[in-house]
């Protein structure tokens, strides 16, 4: 039943941070139990996880229904993400890194390279590929902390709307916007393996905090101007959000620092 529950659980929270299950949304058990094929027992049971996460909310009389997630507390998120990280980048360097996590490491920053390169040269970003790359490249950061409870903690902050890793990519719809953004992200990946690699734990934790800081401030920007990121954007309610929803205004107006991983 465990795993089952897992599953479940998993397919719910997929459906809300691709905006299939929209923010206020009352989920109805009889539809999703037919649509995930499972019987209601897991499904409530499943309902129940994704309160304690934060994404379903009780309704007064029966039911749940989505929760709207707001600007802030994906910034919320985004800055706790990056003090742990920041604390696994830190414990890393003073531990040491195994050949493995070394070469894991180095194997991201040079897939991430080439990407960059190849989009700056001309060619479509592969932002697919980028998106998995930065995956790897955080999960590599956390196995080399050797810390289960940091690891666990970061999994449950991750499971916010556009707090994770994987959510750093605006799907090509700005590539040149996304390109700078992602420039800039490989040379942090750059600095972090460096420093990493030098046993400077103090700097490594320095720049993951960085890191964290430009995607938090460059999503709040993106999502007021307007702009919805794949998986994960449509679960996003910016209450400060401007009437003015070019992006060619928000350009205008703000200076972006790049980076979003």
């Amino acid at each position: 039943m465990g795993s089952l529950i897992e599953s479940v659980s998993a397919e719910l929270r997929h459906l809300v941070l691709a905006g299939e299950l929209a923010p206020d949304e009352r989920v109805v058990e009889l539809d999703l139990a037919a649509r995930l094929n499972v019987s209601r027992t897991p499904l409530r049971l499943a309902f129940a996880e994704l309160e304690r996460e934060g994404l379903f909310e009780r309704l007064p009389k029966r039911g749940f229904r989505v929760r709207r997630v707001t600007l802030d507390e994906v910034a919320q998120a985004i800055d706790v993400r990056g003090a742990l990280e920041g604390l696994a980048a830190r414990t890393a360097a003073e531990m040491g890194l195994s050949t493995a996590l070394r070469q894991e490491f180095r194997a991201c920053v040079t897939e991430g390279r080439q990407l960059v390169d190849a989009a700056t040269a001309g060619n479509p970003l592969n932002s697919e590929d980028w998106v998995a790359m930065n995956i790897r490249f955080h999960r590599t950061l956390i196995v080399s902390a050797n810390n289960p409870v940091l690891a666990a903690t970061l999994a449950h902050v991750a499971k916010t709307p556009l707090a994770a890793p994987g959510a750093v990519a605006l799907g090509g719809m700005q590539p040149e916007l996304e390109l700078a953004f992602l420039t800039r992200a490989q040379s942090d990946h750059e600095d972090i393996v460096d420093s990493i690699e030098a046993r400077e734990g103090v700097r490594a934790e320095a720049l993951l905090r960085e890191h964290a800081r430009r995607s938090r401030d460059n999503k709040r920007r993106l999502i007021q101007a307007g702009v919805e990121f794949p998986g994960g954007g449509a679960a996003v309610v910016a209450a400060e959000r401007t009437k003015a929803s070019a992006l060619e205004k928000a350009l205008n107006a703000t200076r972006w620092e790049g980076g979003m991983g």
